[in-house]
């Protein structure tokens, strides 16, 4: 009887019922700073949008990293929203906790946390050029829009590094950027790989806690005094009161920044930097040997800069070990490069992030039916760091050479800009589909990697700046200024679009 296809009367045969797609105007992925900025802008727009972010609350990088001392190298007032500013930051560079709650604050002040659809990981994002507009599914149901902002990150997958060995490991590992509060390292033996930005904030403070500490470092990064101070309550009514002050305190921080940007095109500016560099770590350590081997052989800007006033002082304590980096994991030893081992019980990867790998290249897949990441080959490139040929209508934050030294925050707000005058074009003109043309795109790239062949970034160093092809894909060549002059409004000259049916 089944065999000819009938079934009980009593129990009809249907196919499972699929869940509706919800169809949005503009969808953002990703609840860190871009995704909220944009969440506001939105808003403001009067578009039909929803963020969707993959964790349990909003916050992005502030919210995974909770390592001991985490905080912000860039001054607070200028590491904030323009239109958003907080006169109740309590130091001059922020700790990771008040960063966190400026995120929570500044999305509930400005209304855009009903928009935020939590739990929501995106899966993949595949344009459906007959439609014209992107499919998405999501751990938490499917949706399509006619524009997608990925609002994902730089800071975002952790880098672990391939050790021989690590699975013999006696002990615990974990990731900065996952950090372990289960785990009480007071007494313990404890191995640090890496030197990054993350290594140079919480190795002063365990410094104090743990019987010995190993740092593996590879290369030595130049580390700046770090200019950090409590506000007082008087600065901060101040603030309140007068608004003005902290708009002309953040100007003030901006052309700061810049000219430090500036100076990193003089090779003579340069060394004036190095120096300063070199009297901090004079400063902190007195023993020759271990002064020359916290030197770095680079010229500064090579890697990123960073800043502290506690990471030499604490490399000079007696219990702390400074070794080459690591080459293998036997059990509970770690053998550095030079053959020295030590005893761990616990070892913390500060190996960074997967910069410029964007991981979330491999869930988007474009007109050509390929994904992303196949289409960049390892090294990622796009127009002024936000649109690519292949993906109409979608947008990328903090996108390909876009990094500088300054506030991510005039990254957001340039790119924000260009975004929401895109959408605004789009809606005007009746506009189905904007891709960028594929001969401005060639043209810019072309102009972006001449550009940083005579910047410091392409001087000769390992850094994240370069990816797996030695091609710098991460850094922007120009001024801030520049930058945001051309992310200021979208061009469709430089586009080919279709109009709606």
């Amino acid at each position: 009887m089944s065999s000819l296809g009938f079934c009980p009367t009593s129990a009809p045969a249907t196919s499972p019922a699929r869940p509706p797609v919800t169809s949005l105007e503009v969808i953002v992925v990703g609840a860190g700073f871009a995704g909220i900025g944009a969440a506001i802008k939105l808003l403001e727009a009067g578009c039909d949008f929803l963020v969707l972010e993959k964790a349990a609350e909003i916050g992005g990088v502030w919210r995974d990293n909770t390592y001991p001392d985490c905080g912000c190298d860039v001054p607070s007032a200028f590491y904030s929203y323009s239109f958003a500013p907080n006169p109740r930051w309590s130091r001059l560079f922020a700790k990771q906790s008040e960063i966190k709650t400026y995120t929570r604050d500044t999305a509930e002040r400005f209304g855009v946390m009903p928009k935020i659809r939590l739990g929501a990981e995106l899966i993949t994002a595949r344009w459906d050029a007959p439609a014209r507009l992107w499919r998405l599914k999501t751990t938490a149901g499917d949706y399509s829009a006619q524009f997608v902002i990925m609002a994902c990150g730089p800071m975002h997958v952790p880098v672990m590094p391939r050790v021989p060995g690590l699975e013999t490991f006696t002990g615990v590992s974990f990731h900065s950027s996952r950090w372990r509060h289960d785990i009480d390292l007071r007494h313990k033996r404890v191995a640090v790989i890496g030197t990054g930005a993350s290594a140079i904030q919480f190795v002063p403070i365990i410094q104090r806690q743990v019987q010995q500490l190993a740092l593996f470092q590879r290369t030595p990064p130049w580390v700046l005094p770090k200019m950090d101070a409590l506000i007082s309550t008087r600065w901060q009514r101040l603030f309140e009161t007068v608004p003005l002050t902290q708009s002309l305190f953040r100007k003030l921080l901006y052309l700061q920044f810049e000219l430090l940007n500036l100076s990193l095109k003089s090779p003579r500016l340069i060394k004036r930097l190095e120096a300063a560099g070199k009297k901090n770590i004079a400063r902190g350590v007195k023993d020759p040997v271990l002064r020359a081997r916290l030197t770095p052989d680079f010229a500064l800007g090579c890697k990123r800069i960073l800043m502290s006033n506690t990471w030499y002082r604490a490399l000079a304590k007696p219990n702390v070990r400074v070794q080459t980096g690591v080459a293998r994991v036997e059990g509970s030893e770690l053998v550095a490069e030079d053959g020295q081992r030590c005893t761990a019980d616990v070892i913390v990867f500060a190996t960074g992030f997967e910069v410029a790998n964007p991981p979330i290249a491999e869930r988007i897949v474009g007109a050509s039916g390929k994904p992303l990441s196949e289409l960049w080959q390892g090294s990622p490139a796009a127009y002024l760091g936000t649109m690519m040929p292949d993906c109409p209508n979608l947008f990328l934050t903090f996108g390909p050479n876009l990094y500088t030294f300054s506030s991510s925050f005039v990254m957001i707000e340039a790119q924000l800009k260009f975004i929401l005058s895109a959408i605004t074009t789009a809606r005007q003109k009746r506009l189905a589909t904007i891709a960028v043309d594929p001969d401005v795109f060639q043209r810019y790239n072309n102009q972006t990697q001449t550009a940083l062949q005579r910047t410091v970034w392409n001087s000769g160093c390992s850094s994240y700046f370069l990816d797996k092809n030695g091609r710098n894909s991460t850094n922007w060549p120009w001024t801030t200024w520049t930058m945001t002059y051309r992310l200021k409004r979208f061009k469709v000259c430089d586009f080919l679009v279709e109009p709606r049916a």
